[in-house]
């Protein structure tokens, strides 16, 4: 292995161990997931749905107004945990979760094992998509 080979090795598992890092503290926390029509709010997008969820009400609050929709929104408080391994699962649709949707710290969490359920990971391209 070459020199540059073992500082990209490094880097990739230095990335890994951050990213699982992120899934286990979201795992462990609860999150605001906003309530439309007796339904979670979700949007679609490159094959994939993905559930809206956010840290805090301020966050929570600057998508709404972004989205021309201030005012009272409907949430639950939910644990991370419990939006990955539930409620991804009852969607018939690969799913996925976005964090803090048109903030700094937005972020997503694919339908890929080891984030979600085995059963419902996606383990190839959505159709009509490039991989």
């Amino acid at each position: 292995m070459l020199s540059g080979d073992l500082a990209d090795a490094a880097d990739v598992e230095t990335a890994r161990d951050q990213v699982l890092a992120v899934l286990g503290e979201f795992r462990r926390s609860t999150v605001l997931v906003p309530i439309r029509d007796g339904g979670v709010l979700a949007g679609d997008h490159g094959g994939l749905r993905w559930i809206y969820a956010f840290t805090d009400t301020d966050t929570l609050t600057a998508f709404a107004q972004a989205r021309g929709e201030g005012g009272e929104w409907q949430f639950r408080r939910v644990y991370g945990a419990r939006l990955l391994d539930e409620t991804v699962a009852e969607v018939a649709v690969p799913c996925g979760i976005a964090v803090d949707v048109g903030s700094d710290g937005a972020f997503l969490l694919p339908p890929a094992a080891g984030v979600v359920p085995d059963e419902v990971a996606v383990t190839e391209a959505p159709e009509g998509t490039s991989a």
